[in-house]
């Protein structure tokens, strides 16, 4: 294998095919191109060469055949350059976010630019950013500038070694209690102070970490802490309740407050801010419980979300409520919890959340059942030395996301060509991947006290102690995520092709050597690599875009201005429930790492049997199935549905109304819901975008007309 020399003194394997795309990016086609690749073949055929000794041969062949070529060769050059120098410029990026960019002001959904901790941490973000780009390999980082992969978190990471999302050890911390600044914390005695210190426990973990915060069977762990207020209400009956009435009202009594604890809880967490000027993505998994107080827990969650939250009863965005369905628990009318499960169907069809998992689907998926962290995240079985199987105090250490649009469009129907880049495309994913968990390892156990030495992470360690014990052996899970299998669908096969099985098998194909990659670098290093189905909010537009820019204009996959999330089907179609997860089964059995399947629905809350009906036949089929329902509420006419979407924001179908304070407009956007009415400009994007699913301009957009939104994740 011929190795050169780049700029930057690395060695890389020379490929004749880079040589060939630059040559038709500037229209440099049959014989003049295949002289030229002869020439550049003649000198890396004799000794080791570099990259400007390439670009050297390239442009003295372009002059000669081609001068017009040459010219836009040697201006593509420069701006290359320019736009690496201004990546690496913090003054240019604080000049975006003063700027008002709203490219830069509204990549996070649920951030609101106009405050001024979410301003704080977006200029130190501005800094982390440029400064992130120099740590990374400059192969890395120009290839994230470019868009052939994308570095998630740039803004946290490199600069800081943080961790990505997790699975608290709220059982843990709860039972052996935990210090939080200044205060020792001793385990609580009774479910409010549970609930109040999970509340302190996911402001802390969310501040010192940059992803989910996610509670598993909570409540499983929060049922101990009720058991103690029955106690409780059991001794005051015994001295002033006739006896046979004791046990009845110390249920009654406990009951009241499991319920007004979690419903502290949900106030709590919606509103807390963390260091990051954003409401922590907080996930609850339940569903489990069979003993009574369980039960209250799992009923209380879903009665405090039906009935929403503040004056007007608005829909709460967090925590994300995570429902287990599980055969011979609550799937049937026989089943001990199937009046459970009506009550979440019921919630579902009124808030979107919960959403479910399939118990047994999710073991067969990932080898044990254990909640997401955060929207989507999964871990995978994993066993400590004791042989214990261990799910809470578990994390993962971040995400690169290749960019498969993008191979597809360079390979020009030659899928031999396509794996050929797909290959080079995962061997700079796992550079990146290297990259990610040898700099998270660097942390010290004082740099996030909650996570390493009070228990989040399931341990407390001491200040000398390394942190890669909690990551290596595959505890952790480090993530190669992928975006937009259904555009690579669309340029080998045509744009329907979800109904030609080749197609199909090819796309499963591909993710199945994703996964067989990230087998291999986990054979090499130990660490468990995982293939992530990224919820890839603003980078559907940014690899779209720069793509866009790179090639054109191409029917079906340029021309929507954005990229299909991972695995899923086109959102401009509307196949039945049943047809869409059919079709997306496969995928998440090799991308294990992370995945979720939705379904859309029109207004359901007359008809919760369809919505049943759909969540008995997933059982068999996928493990995880959000619900996209219209739920907007408009307060001055009393319209519950769908509002339009326009460029002056979601407004009333029956009154026009628009003005957040008299209605609640909620949407889904990745994993999470949202309140786009509340975030300037960004009601702006999911209107823009859901013309394009609609084939309408954005002029018409503009000029009022009405649409129709669903999911906004593609």
């Amino acid at each position: 294998m011929m190795l050169i020399e780049k700029k930057s003194g690395e060695l890389v394997p020379f490929r004749r095919y880079k040589v060939q795309l630059i040559l038709e990016q500037l229209g440099v086609v049959g014989r003049d191109q295949q002289q030229i690749l002869t020439a550049v073949e003649n000198i890396t055929s004799s000794a080791q060469i570099t990259t400007r000794e390439i670009d050297a041969v390239v442009y003295a062949q372009l002059q000669e055949l081609a001068p017009k070529a040459a010219e836009r060769y040697a201006t593509i050059q420069k701006l290359e350059g320019e736009v690496w120098r201004q990546a690496l410029n913090l003054e240019n990026k604080l000049s975006a976010f003063s700027t008002q960019d709203a490219a830069v002001l509204h990549e996070n959904a649920n951030k609101d630019s106009r405050v001024f901790n979410t301003q704080r941490d977006m200029t130190a973000g501005m800094v982390g950013k440029s400064a992130g780009l120099r740590l990374l390999p400059e192969t890395v980082a120009k290839a994230h500038i470019r868009g052939d992969l994308h570095w998630h978190d740039l803004d946290y990471t490199p600069l800081s070694p943080m961790t990505n999302c997790c699975l608290v050890d709220f059982d843990y911390m709860l039972a052996h209690g935990y210090q939080l600044g200044n205060a020792q914390v001793e385990s609580p005695k009774s479910i409010q102070t549970a609930t109040a210190q999970m509340a302190q426990i996911i402001a802390n973990v969310a501040s010192s970490q940059y992803g989910g915060t996610s509670a598993n069977r909570v409540d499983q762990v929060l049922a101990p802490y009720a058991a103690m207020n029955y106690q409780k209400h059991l001794v005051d009956a015994n001295q002033w309740v006739p006896a046979e009435q004791r046990v009845q009202y110390a249920q009654k009594q406990t009951r009241k407050d499991i319920y007004d604890a979690m419903q502290g809880l949900e106030y709590e967490i919606n509103t807390l801010s963390s260091a990051q000027g954003q409401t922590p993505f907080v996930t609850l998994g339940f569903g489990l419980g069979t003993s009574w107080l369980e039960r209250e827990i799992q009923i209380a969650i879903l009665k405090i979300r039906i009935k929403g939250i503040g004056p007007d009863h608005r829909t709460a965005i967090f925590p994300k409520l995570v429902y287990t369905l599980k055969r011979g628990l609550n799937m049937q009318p026989t089943e001990p919890n199937y009046d459970i499960k009506r009550l979440a169907i019921e919630c579902s069809a009124k808030r979107m959340y919960p959403d479910v998992l399939n118990y047994d689907k999710i073991v067969e998926i990932t080898g044990s059942f254990k909640a997401p962290m955060g929207c989507r995240s999964f871990l995978q079985a994993w066993r400590d030395a004791n042989g214990e199987e261990i799910n809470s105090g578990r994390m993962n250490l971040g995400v690169v996301t290749v960019n498969l649009p993008r191979i597809a469009i360079q390979a020009h129907g030659n899928q031999d060509l396509f794996w050929e880049i797909f290959v080079d495309r995962l061997a700079l994913a796992k550079k990146a991947l290297k990259m990610k968990l040898a700099r998270t390892k660097e942390a010290m156990p004082e740099n996030a006290p909650v996570l390493y030495q009070n228990g989040a992470f399931g341990h407390k360690l001491q200040d000398t102690d390394a942190v890669d014990q909690l990551f290596a052996k595959g505890r952790a899970t480090i993530s190669l995520g992928y975006i937009g299998l259904y555009e690579v669908g669309t340029l080998f096969y045509g744009p329907n092709w979800e109904h030609n099985a080749t197609a199909h098998a090819f796309t499963v194909e591909i993710v199945r050597r994703m996964h067989a990659a990230c087998q291999a670098w986990e054979a090499e290093d130990g660490y468990h690599y995982s293939l992530y189905s990224t919820p890839a909010e603003s980078l559907t537009d940014k690899f779209c875009r720069l793509d866009k820019a790179r090639y054109g204009v191409i029917p079906d996959v340029t021309d929507k201005d954005y990229y299909t999330n991972s695995f899923h089907y086109d959102v401009r179609k509307h196949p039945n429930p049943f047809e869409k997860i059919l079709f997306e089964e496969a995928y998440p059995h090799y991308a294990s790492g992370g995945f979720i399947h939705y379904c859309e629905y029109p207004n359901l809350r007359q008809n919760p049997a369809a919505l049943e009906a759909v969540w008995d036949f997933a059982y068999d089929h996928i493990g995880y199935l959000g619900t996209n329902t219209p739920i907007d509420k408009c307060y001055e006419c009393g319209f519950e549905g769908d509002f339009k979407p326009t460029a002056r924001g979601f407004r009333c179908p029956e009154c026009g109304n628009h003005n957040p304070k008299t209605c609640d407009v909620v949407k889904r956007t990745c994993g999470y819901l949202g309140n786009p009415q509340q975030r300037p400009m960004i009601h702006g994007r999911h209107a823009e975008i859901a013309a394009r699913q609609k084939n309408m301009t954005t002029q018409e957009v503009q000029d009022g007309y009405e649409i129709n939104l669903w999911d906004t994740e593609s």
